[in-house]
């Protein structure tokens, strides 16, 4: 199995790991099947995220995706948050090996869960925004891990 350049980069030196004390939303999930559990924290002004961080437990591909899922989010409104999917964060790693893809797949249901977490604290509803699950493995039938 072979992982680009860059999912090996955000591995290694993974940006914004940690927590974000009164962040605006929080979103939890996991993958009951692999066991990786991703914490997304977002600060959120104005309807810009001005700030991401994560804490992840799980396989290098999952911390590599979350550091590329937060480097994506910052700066941008919410609109153009949900509309980082799985594949744009796999876009921009260069590719993730097949059996790795649901890590990406986590990382957009993170992001997902904690702008809903936002939404529900302020009492606004986002356009566009469902509500997310707890565990991605309930609605995705995902090449079992290796």
């Amino acid at each position: 199995m072979m992982y680009s350049e860059k999912v090996m980069d955000h591995f290694m030196n993974p940006r914004n790991v940690g927590e974000i004390e009164d962040a605006s939303g929080v979103g939890t999930v996991g993958n009951a099947k692999c066991g990786d559990i991703m914490r997304i924290f977002l600060k959120i002004e104005d309807g810009i995220v001005l700030d991401a961080k994560f804490k992840t437990f799980g396989c290098g591909a999952a911390v590599a995706t979350s550091s590329m899922a937060t480097e994506l989010i910052k700066g941008k409104t919410i609109q153009e948050a949900l509309k980082i999917t799985n594949k744009a964060v796999m876009e921009a790693l260069d590719g993730l090996p097949p059996i790795k893809v649901h890590c990406s797949c986590l990382a957009e249901e993170a992001l997902h869960a904690a702008l809903w977490d936002y939404a529900e604290k302020n009492g606004i509803v986002i356009e566009g925004l469902e509500k997310p699950v707890n565990d991605i493995s309930e609605h995705e039938n995902l090449p079992e891990e290796e």
